[in-house]
């Protein structure tokens, strides 16, 4: 089959600039570019060509200012099977029109489908032309089906995934080498580390973590934060609420270290520093892909009962879902406990990390999309 991806119009793949969706297009094409003729379509970039092939997979990028039509214009003069649209719901029925004998699939990765987003009328006509909805969460699902209850038939979750091989828990030989060169480098050899990873915004909330720091280190004094992020993706500049947040860490410099964007590629090797996750998310989460992160370096997770997030987490097997989400001392008591037992930390780790190897890996992810595509094909 003849396949195209389209991505949003917001960033490139692959995903130099990083973005949860380019991460997922990048990994899930080149394994299914094993089985089919995959075209991955998204915005241009200066560090990448307008059209190129790599491992199988054709790249075809266009202007942001003019995207959707000159995807129309792509697709128009190039027949696809299916077509598999990221995230934009109110694409569907122009790009339907341009290509109308294809096959559309959509995935969504937000509350696309919410009241203010889109009419009833837009929904139902969106929805027409699917042959599948794929979501990243059930609760993702839910805010489709509970306002469009026609498309349960319709509206399947495929959980995104992570690519195990780039992960290296702390218990293999090459995690304990990252482990070592890391905190050695950062200066935190001796140190108990909380990870944070992910955009520097109010909604990720970073600053009820650092809140609840002084608790912690009345404990535990040798703990240590470190927040891995920027105000966007792929760009360093300061803005009032990050301010804050090194204003806020300025008054305990022995212990948080902030570090800044992080190219997607260089991810991995951060996370096998660290000893606990926390995922401290205020607003209704889709399922952020830290998670499955998390659980490939073999970190016990904690992450707030917000969205989808606790979707992933068996309670006291991989991790923990803090449901006082905005109470800094509910982390806390949750960090301190972890901190406190080696063994513990240890087993959700383990744990954690056997869950993403049999659940979430991208070949399994890149599998379940392949049938999804297959069995579109033959309506």
């Amino acid at each position: 089959m003849k396949i195209a991806l389209i991505a949003t119009e917001k960033l490139p793949v692959p995903a130099i600039r990083g973005g949860a969706i380019q991460i997922y297009l990048e990994a899930v094409s080149k394994l299914l570019a094993k089985h089919h003729h995959v075209t991955v379509i998204s915005i241009n970039d200066p560090d990448l060509k307008q059209s190129e092939t790599a491992q199988g997979v054709h790249y075809v990028r266009l202007n942001k200012d003019n995207y959707v039509a000159d995807i129309k214009q792509f697709i128009e003069s190039n027949h696809f099977d299916v077509i598999h649209v990221c995230n934009r719901p109110l694409w569907i029925e122009e790009l339907k029109a341009a290509s109308p004998k294809s096959k559309f699939i959509l995935s969504v990765h937000n509350e696309m489908f919410a009241q203010g987003k889109m009419t009833d009328e837009e929904g139902n006509q969106c929805l027409s032309h699917l042959s599948k909805v794929v979501t990243v969460s059930d609760y993702i699902g839910k805010t489709i089906t509970r306002r469009f209850p026609t498309a349960k038939g319709k509206v399947q979750t495929l959980y995104s995934g992570v690519d195990l091989s780039t992960y290296h828990p702390k218990w293999t030989n090459e995690g304990r080498k990252l482990r070592e060169a890391i905190r050695s480098q950062l200066n935190l050899t001796d140190k108990k580390i909380v990870l944070f990873v992910g955009r520097l915004s109010k909604v990720k909330g970073p600053h009820i973590l650092l809140h609840s720091l002084p608790e912690i280190i009345e404990k535990h004094p040798d703990a240590h934060m470190v927040f891995i992020g920027s105000k966007w993706f792929g760009e360093n500049d300061v803005n009032n609420y990050v301010k804050h947040l090194y204003t806020l860490g300025a008054m305990y410099p022995d212990n948080i270290t902030f570090i800044k964007f992080v190219e997607p590629k260089d991810i991995p090797k951060l996370y096998s520093m660290a000893d606990v996750f926390v995922c401290c998310s205020q607003w209704q989460e889709p399922l952020a892909r830290v998670h499955y992160e998390a659980m490939a370096a073999g970190l016990p997770v904690i992450t707030s009962d917000r969205g989808g997030n606790p979707e992933v987490i068996n309670e006291g097997k991989n991790g923990y879902v803090v449901h006082q989400f905005d109470q800094p001392e509910a982390y806390a008591q949750i960090i301190q406990s972890l901190f406190s037992s080696d063994s513990l930390r240890e087993n959700l780790g383990k744990n954690g990390r056997v869950k993403v190897e049999s659940e979430f890996g991208w070949n399994r992810v890149a599998s379940n999309l392949k049938t999804v595509y297959e069995n579109a094909g033959k309506r």
